[in-house]
């Protein structure tokens, strides 16, 4: 890989430092909160920021805020975009524009309880990335490839996170 000072590469190569003086310097915790607002709607906080979510009227909601398969799909790109960048600089792979699309096929029987069988989540996701530049088309393949397997937001689709989650009941 490209050992260059850009600046991916340099922060790449920092956290490579900090993790061969120390492996707990590798573990990330990232955390959210969120508070029931009108209707189905919540405000979500991250960090010093706040998301408004909620729900087309056919789903319980307003429509004030996308909805939280829509923050999935938002999440997954803007992944995939930083996952790029990174890469396409570690790699040495030059682009000039970078667009992406993501659609998801939800049947609702699973979120209404209609259809036991059915699954709540997304049944299927599609990505379609638009790349131009100056490198070639197996280099373009060869980013797409390794941006599939170091991507954060896609390994939380296509591999099982363990969760787990307790209730507290205030009086």
């Amino acid at each position: 890989m490209p050992e260059s000072g850009t600046p991916l590469n340099s922060i790449a190569a920092a956290t490579a430092d900090a993790v061969a003086a120390k492996a707990s310097n590798a573990q990330v915790v990232f955390g959210a909160s969120a508070v029931a607002t009108d209707g189905v709607a919540s405000e979500v906080a991250l960090r010093s920021f706040s998301v408004t979510v909620d729900e087309p009227p056919t789903l319980g909601g307003s429509d004030t805020a996308p909805n939280p398969v829509e923050y999935y799909l938002a999440a997954l790109l803007s992944c995939q975009v930083v996952t790029y960048r990174f890469w396409a600089e570690r790699l040495g792979v030059e682009f000039d524009d970078l667009t992406l699309t993501a659609e998801g096929d939800l049947d609702v029987r699973g979120f209404f309880g209609l259809d036991a069988e059915v699954r709540p989540g997304f049944t299927a996701v599609r990505v379609s990335v638009n790349i131009s530049g100056p490198a070639s088309d197996d280099d373009y393949r060869r980013l797409q490839e390794t941006v599939e397997r170091h991507c954060p937001v896609q390994d939380l689709t296509v591999d099982p996170t363990p969760l787990s989650s307790e209730l507290h009941i205030d009086r």
